[in-house]
């Protein structure tokens, strides 16, 4: 039994060139990956004008997805954080704008320059603390709050993701309607274990509002094929070396001042983006001392 790729490694790790150039050469990737981004263009809804919009891959990876926004006449820009996914992106000779970035620190990007976004199997990986300064709400939080104000008005953006549990689908979800977004999960083949795929469909502007979510796709529809990608498979099932395999610690008590662990992991968060050197997380941090040995 495989285990899902966001809970073995970071993704700069995990998609090394190995493991890069692997999942870019398997053919049912591949296939997978056209179908999903073309249900997501379908899902995004773009204007029938015949003008091409220029578009966000956000994950983009080696550029599979990004070759379905060509194919349907859009510029696209690319951003992943993997550099030998990147590397092979170019390699592949992609017709996107490629970027390096990891999208929790949020995009960068001009206000109001993008006309729609994507994403393929790529938001669940804000949810894991990979390093001990990260805050799956806080990366959450900059990656929907800069996503929404590089959209246009009006504009959509469509999230393939394969959430781990319940409580995961509703950190996302939370997140993006707390950055201004409106939308929700559109679910394809919702009683099929094979077929199923969760989309987060959002839209920003006073549209977002007015906007209804598509109806997911049913078996009597034309769909994903039976033989679904044995990774996509694997990544409902997983292990993890982080820190949500440890034992959850007892709700420790504000101290008279109010000041309790949640603050003071805060103010320590505040002084190392500051570049202080600050000690480690530990099981002791905010805990109360007695008064002598």
């Amino acid at each position: 039994m495989g285990s899902r790729p966001e809970l073995v490694a970071p993704p700069e790790i995990f998609y090394d060139d190995t493991e890069a150039r692997k999942y870019t050469s398997s053919s049912r990737i591949i296939e997978i990956q056209a179908s999903l981004s073309e249900r997501a263009l379908e899902l995004l809804a773009l204007p029938e004008d015949d003008v091409p919009k220029l578009l966000l891959d956000i994950g983009c990876g080696s550029g599979l997805s990004g070759e379905t926004i060509s194919e349907n006449g859009h510029h696209w820009i690319g951003l992943d954080i993997s550099p030998s996914m990147l590397n092979i992106a170019l390699e592949r000779e992609v017709e996107g704008d490629l970027l390096l970035s990891d999208m929790g620190q949020g995009l960068g990007l001009r206000p109001g320059v993008i006309d729609g976004a994507i994403s393929i199997s790529a938001v669940q990986w804000l949810c894991n603390a990979d390093r001990s300064s990260h805050n799956p709400r806080l990366r959450l939080k900059a990656f929907f709050t800069s996503l929404y104000k590089c959209l246009s008005s009006g504009a959509k953006a469509v999230f393939q993701l394969y959430p781990q549990n319940v409580a995961q689908r509703e950190l996302i979800l939370n997140a993006a309607m707390n950055a201004g977004f409106g939308g929700g999960i559109v679910v394809d083949f919702p009683h099929s274990s094979k077929k199923r795929k969760e989309f987060l469909v959002l839209a920003c502007g006073q549209q977002s509002m007015n906007s209804s979510l598509t109806i997911g796709k049913t078996e009597d529809e034309k769909g994903f094929s039976d033989h679904d990608d044995e990774d996509e498979d694997e990544e409902n099932h997983t292990v993890c070396f982080s820190d949500r395999h440890r034992r959850p610690f007892k709700k420790q008590k504000n101290n008279k001042n109010g000041k309790g662990r949640e603050w003071i992991l805060r103010k320590k968060e505040q002084m190392r983006r500051r570049g202080n050197d600050v000690p480690l997380d530990t099981k002791y941090t905010g805990r109360k001392r007695k008064g002598r040995f």
